[in-house]
């Protein structure tokens, strides 16, 4: 499973990983031969860090990256002309550099690339005539070729966003199930078990938002992928209420576990209606993968939401975990695409003599 996995995440960050490479080695050879800098080391550092492994901002690491560069090699150079270099100076430097960063911007990346560059000018890199300019050239050459690597090597952005949504419905819907089973066979222990299942969904979910992120990122910066924004609209719709949904099941499942352990056991129908819910969030994935319109998910929920008994009594705990599974409904109803007066309507009313806030 492990093999599996990384294997999995290797096809994954295959693209990014030959865009690192790709621009790594042009913008060594324009930083070379056509700046004609001797030993631009800080142009293909530059393109990994703008383009990464991982799923980011790149643009603004091109910013910070630069800004960092530049920063930490005019204190270097500055610092180091009238000082000279040594333990106390490389502190000195690297203190001054660092806290200028910070004032200057409160990305990290700044700070440490200001610092790291101070560095290398106080102890390999003595300051020199344009030694500073140059090493400032290298890092935007650096940077623009991984903006141009992006536009012109890049992967598909929908089909990024939608390998990763994948794995985040898949979550939610066994979470779902997983509580459904419990609550069927009264299982307090099963009901821990998706507990701690539960607890794990959020790395899926913020997987995903990264992805869409990078996703928009590649699609507004690459003419090949412009055709995608659109379809990626549905994704960006989707994406706070599904991360809300996410939530409300691991409150729903502590609060299983709690229910099952007590005496207040849960409604009749609702491990059927979670499984209908779970079988309706694998719908939307399905539609949303294709870029369709999630018509026949907004029509499943919908169908779900009906499933409460209306005028029923529970106990505290049944009645949290029926107000938590009418927050899933109304998350997943506005992933769909639909709102929330339409949800309220479809829910049976709760007879709580306050207003109904799911």
């Amino acid at each position: 499973m492990q093999v599996k996995r990384r294997l999995s995440r290797l096809v994954l960050m295959a693209p990014t990983v030959g865009q690192c490479a790709v621009a790594a080695a042009l913008a060594w050879l324009v930083a070379k031969d056509v700046l004609g800098h001797p030993s631009p080391f800080f142009a293909p550092i530059a393109v990994i860090i703008c383009i990464g492994v991982g799923l980011g901002q790149r643009r603004r690491r091109m910013v910070e990256m630069v800004v960092g560069v530049s920063l930490g090699v005019g204190v270097g150079d500055v610092l180091v002309s009238w000082i000279g270099s040594g333990a106390w100076q490389i502190a000195l430097v690297v203190a001054l550099a660092m806290a200028m960063g910070v004032l200057l911007d409160s990305g990290s990346l700044i700070v440490l690339q200001a610092g790291s560059s101070a560095v290398l000018v106080a102890t390999l890199l003595p300051p020199t005539g344009v030694g500073g300019v140059n090493r400032m050239l290298d890092a935007l050459v650096g940077g623009v070729m991984g903006i141009i690597a992006m536009a012109l090597l890049p992967a598909s952005p929908f089909a990024l966003v939608a390998r990763q949504a994948s794995g985040m419905f898949e979550a939610l819907g066994d979470a779902l199930r997983r509580i459904a089973e419990a609550i069927e066979k009264s299982d307090p222990g099963l009901a821990a078990e998706a507990l701690e299942a539960a607890r794990g969904t959020q790395t899926s979910v913020d997987t995903f938002r990264q992805a869409l992120g990078t996703s928009w990122e590649i699609a507004t910066i690459s003419p090949l992928h412009w055709q995608s924004r659109h379809r990626l609209e549905g994704y960006e719709r989707a994406a706070v209420p599904l991360d809300h949904a996410v939530r409300n099941a691991r409150v729903l499942a502590r609060r299983a576990v709690v229910a099952l352990e007590g005496q207040s056991p849960p409604p009749a129908w609702m491990p059927g209606a979670l499984r209908d819910l779970a079988d309706a969030t694998q719908l939307l994935r399905e539609e949303l993968a294709l870029g369709h319109e999630p018509d026949r998910a907004r029509e499943a929920i919908l169908a779900v939401a009906s499933r409460q008994v209306a005028d029923e009594r529970w106990g505290f705990s049944a009645g949290v975990m029926v107000a938590q599974y009418r927050s899933i409904v109304v998350d997943l109803l506005q992933a769909s695409g639909g709102d929330r007066e339409q949800a309220m309507a479809a829910l049976p009313p709760l007879d709580t003599g306050e207003e109904d806030v799911p």
